[in-house]
């Protein structure tokens, strides 16, 4: 399949448009004459529990992910109205896709908890003694 066919996601994984649905509507913002106003709100939508371009895995990765984006079909819903022509938000709302499903697939590194060595142990000891010292030493005496 050619590029026109497939929303690239990342590495090995692409959204073919055969499964994103397109919906345009009028923009909201200042207006103008009624004959003069045009349609370049752009609505994304695409179904995530029908696609095929996802594992199940990656499916339900996504679905937790991207849970306050899914309305109530399953579907990732996208609106862009913040370009001027009906073209510049459809590839808006198509980077903004794209962006959130390689993110919501990222998965992070494992924290890998350290310890600090004996001697890193031993100079914070060491330092706390003098602290210690430099403050008695100011302690006048009291007999």
């Amino acid at each position: 399949m050619d590029d026109s066919t497939i929303l690239n996601v990342g590495p090995g994984l692409g959204i073919p448009r055969a499964e994103i649905q397109y919906r345009a509507t009028k923009s909201s913002g200042p207006g103008g004459q009624h004959v003069n106003t045009s349609s370049t709100r752009i609505e994304l939508l695409w179904d995530l529990a029908r696609s095929t371009a996802v594992t199940e895995e990656q499916r339900e990765r996504i679905r937790t992910k991207l849970a306050a984006r899914l309305d109530s079909e399953g579907m990732v819903r996208i609106v862009a109205s913040d370009r001027r022509s009906q073209g510049q938000n459809k590839a808006s709302a198509d980077e903004r896709l794209a962006a959130l499903v390689k993110h919501a697939l990222h998965i992070p590194k494992k924290r890998r908890p350290t310890k600090p060595t004996k001697a890193a142990k031993e100079r914070r000891l060491t330092e706390k003694k003098h602290q210690a010292d430099k403050k008695r030493t100011r302690r006048p005496d009291i007999d």
